[in-house]
């Protein structure tokens, strides 16, 4: 999976760089079918929330996507990739279940035609 970090009215340093990637490549065990990952980090020192961290993942079907706005950076990316992963959960329940409906739905077709 790509990571393509893009800061905005700060300086990316080396530790931001590691935690970041090493947050988000942790959402590529729950869907290994991640294509890549953009995360922009903004800081915005007009607002009282003054780290905005945004990631889009790309995936097969539709994209993801999760803001939060913190005091601290670090809480920040924690709260987003919190959500990305809820995300992926529910995608992930979304598809299982209508596979098993797709199942359950072919399994009561066939039984209604050997009945018949």
């Amino acid at each position: 999976m790509q990571i393509h970090l893009s800061p905005r009215h700060m300086v990316l340093t080396a530790a931001i760089h590691s935690y970041v990637c090493e947050k988000v490549e942790h959402l590529e065990a729950m869907a290994p079918s991640l294509i890549a990952a953009h995360v922009v980090i903004m800081h915005d020192e007009t607002k009282k929330k003054r780290y905005i961290v945004k990631v889009h993942l790309a995936l097969p079907g539709p994209d993801i996507h999760a803001e939060d706005a913190e005091d601290d950076l670090y809480a920040a990316v924690d709260l987003t990739v919190a959500k990305l992963a809820q995300q992926l959960r529910k995608n992930k329940t979304k598809r299982r279940e209508a596979k098993t409906h797709k199942l359950r739905v072919a399994k009561e077709a066939m039984k209604r035609g050997l009945r018949s």
